[in-house]
């Protein structure tokens, strides 16, 4: 190799020599860290608002005991109250939703002789949102088009009556009566709303149990009862729960005028502006309206819910 070659080998090895102790002036020096005290490296390890719950005494559903004397019933009763407690953006939400939509479904509860816990089951079904599941049920109720029909909901191009809160809470009170015809027992009334009325009572055939606190389920159903139990609570009880909602941040109750309607809509848009309001606000009032218009068969006849005008 040359002297010349060489030299302009060490010429480039020292260039990249500077660049990298430059590069490390720059950006490699870290100042030394003082070590912190105790008390703040544990705040940094744990959050202090993350601690263990203690559980309510005893607890009821529909005015039947849960026997938290079974160490698996506590338990369950355990972990959903942890789940829904620390779930803080959800439970929030599920506390500003019911502020607006209770006052509707209580009365309908209580004039179908349901007992109104069952208002919480309507809650973790769907959060009171209009919501479909993969399996196709939908609305706050979560009806699957066969039981719609079956419980007098029209589910057409048009209208899906699944969507509309008074009437699929009609619907799902019909249910409801007809399994605890069959049981009983409100607390099984709630578990077979998940796992269906047959379901439940084969379970209890093949198991030789009699209550849904002896019966092995599928994990969906076991959980059931205790994520409505675990809200009741939370709702009874909210500041011990550490949810402190002002009642300005609350949804409020809907105003409603209603609109009695015989004949066929052809255009939505146009009715709602005839209505001084948007059509945004025509399908908030009216989720059940499917379509652009609304066909009215003879005989027929649909309420349209609209803001109630301020005096």
């Amino acid at each position: 190799m040359t002297e010349s070659r060489l030299a302009i080998i060490f010429s480039v090895l020292a260039l990249l020599m500077l660049l990298i102790v430059q590069y490390y002036n720059r950006f490699g020096k870290v100042d030394p860290v003082e070590p912190k005290p105790y008390d703040e490296l544990q705040e940094l390890v744990v959050n202090p608002n993350a601690k263990s719950i203690e559980l309510p005494e005893e607890i009821s559903f529909a005015g039947e005991e849960v026997p938290l004397e079974i160490p698996d019933v506590k338990e369950r009763l355990d972990k959903e109250l942890h789940i829904n407690t620390y779930w803080h953006n959800n439970t929030i939400f599920l506390l500003k939703r019911a502020h607006r939509w209770f006052p509707v479904i209580e009365p309908i509860l209580k004039e179908n002789g349901i007992p109104d816990d069952f208002k919480y089951l309507a809650l973790i079904e769907s959060g009171l949102e209009n919501v479909t599941s993969y399996a196709g049920a939908v609305g706050f109720w979560q009806i699957l088009k066969g039981t719609a029909k079956e419980f007098d909901l029209e589910v057409s191009r048009d209208v899906d009556e699944r969507y509309h809160a008074m009437l699929a809470t009609e619907a799902a009170c019909k249910y409801l009566n007809r399994s605890y015809r069959k049981f009983e027992d409100w607390t099984l009334v709630a578990a077979s709303y998940n796992r269906g009325m047959r379901g439940v009572e084969r379970a209890m055939e093949n198991q030789k149990a009699d209550t849904y606190y002896d019966l092995m389920l599928n994990s969906e159903t076991s959980r059931y009862v205790f994520r409505i139990l675990a809200i009741k609570e939370i709702f009874n009880n909210p500041k011990k729960y550490g949810f402190d909602i002002k009642e300005e941040h609350l949804y409020q109750p809907y105003e409603y005028a209603y609109d009695t309607i015989t004949s066929d809509i052809n255009n939505l848009v146009d009715y709602a502006k005839s209505k001084d309001i948007s059509y945004k606000t025509l399908k908030i009032y009216n989720p059940w309206l499917q379509d652009d218009n609304l066909n009215v068969r003879s005989g027929k006849e649909y309420i349209i819910m609209l803001p109630k005008a301020t005096p």
